[in-house]
């Protein structure tokens, strides 16, 4: 074959071959169990979005999972909250392993899962993969954001709910793999705050696309997808301001309505909503309920970014010293306070209309 090395990949070091979707499926096969609980979790979902099920999702857990230990020890724990708030909420793992960076960073478990620069994406990738199965198998839905466009052919078959970050939102790309994706996908707003944004990603993504891809051989395809009708807009606030009010989500409602799309609103409860300070979660999760318990028919779920141990900490060089269950990322409300935060929504919702 002949090649023009002095045009092609200049500024590529080397190329590392990855294992196929197959082969990794091959060697970490959905178990029978984790397979029920995914269709039951997505059949819950769409029932929720269809308002067939008056329940709220709550898309909780870790901003970023770095250490699979603690995140299953998280995952057995709000195993055991949702038996207590079964009856009006439905709580899904936040189960996050590409992280998008506005300038440099670490990009996730999968990208870096030895967290030392190293950037072994074909460990991660499995490792990632053993982690979704153990709490598929427990029985917890799980949910993602879908960052890398080649990442669902791995993984797809053991995510609930997926999510498009603010920063992808406006992206064709992001917008033509959700319409093939085969879960709910909630669309965030941009980061300032545009709603606009999402609302057209909503709409672009219910349609069929053809675009290029992988398949599960691993080889690179003309992708043809027939549009996802679950996709839904999550307010996240922008500019600086939060949007989860009561005229902020009318306003919302009233943009998904004008585009001929059915007004299901979830809110993220941290972010520019909480003004990006974790503890503030709490204030905003009980606003959402009180609207929910007057007669709001829009909002369906929130997000809310929770660890074992609140707060956060940077990578230090010596990662025996991480301190157990607490973030790497963005900063979270503790365990305890979570668990508080669910049981006081619980109570709330159960006096919905």
């Amino acid at each position: 074959m002949t090649t023009t090395p002095d045009l092609e990949n200049t500024n590529v070091l080397s190329f590392a071959a990855m294992p196929t979707p197959d082969e990794l499926h091959a060697k970490l096969p959905i178990t029978p169990t984790a397979h029920a609980n995914v269709m039951h979790a997505r059949e819950t979902l769409r029932d929720i979005l269809d308002r067939k099920d008056k329940r709220m999702f709550v898309v909780v857990g870790p901003c970023s999972i770095h250490d699979p230990e603690a995140g299953l020890d998280y995952a057995r724990r709000l195993q055991k909250l949702q038996a207590k708030v079964a009856g009006t909420m439905v709580l899904v793992m936040r189960v996050y392993f590409e992280k998008p960076r506005t300038t440099t960073g670490w990009k996730g478990f999968i990208n870096d899962p030895f967290m030392d620069d190293s950037f072994r994406v074909d460990i991660g990738m499995e490792r990632a993969r053993r982690f979704l199965l153990d709490v598929c198998e427990l029985g917890l839905p799980t949910a993602t954001e879908a960052l890398d466009p080649i990442s669902p052919q791995y993984l797809g078959d053991l995510i609930a709910w997926t999510a498009i970050g603010a920063r992808t939102t406006e992206s064709q790309t992001h917008r033509e793999m959700a319409s093939g994706l085969s879960t709910p996908v909630g669309f965030k707003n941009g980061t300032d705050g545009d709603v606009d944004i999402a609302v057209n990603a909503v709409l672009s993504s219910s349609k069929p696309h053809s675009f290029l891809g992988i398949n599960e051989q691993g080889s690179v395809s003309v992708v043809r997808t027939k549009g996802n009708g679950y996709g839904h807009v999550v307010l996240r606030g922008g500019g600086g301001r939060p949007n989860y009010d009561s005229v902020s989500v009318a306003i919302a409602e009233q943009a998904m309505k004008k585009s001929g799309l059915a007004p299901n609103l979830v809110v993220d409860c941290s972010h520019a909503n909480s003004y990006k300070k974790p503890d503030l979660q709490p204030l905003v999760m009980s606003d959402v309920t009180r609207q929910i318990r007057h007669g709001n028919q829009s909002l369906v779920g929130v997000m809310i970014e929770s660890n074992i141990v609140g707060g956060n900490q940077p990578i230090p060089a010596d990662l025996t010293q991480l301190k157990y269950g607490c973030s790497v990322t963005d900063g979270c409300i503790g365990w305890e306070e979570t668990e508080e935060m669910l049981r006081a929504a619980h109570a709330d919702l159960l006096q919905r209309p």
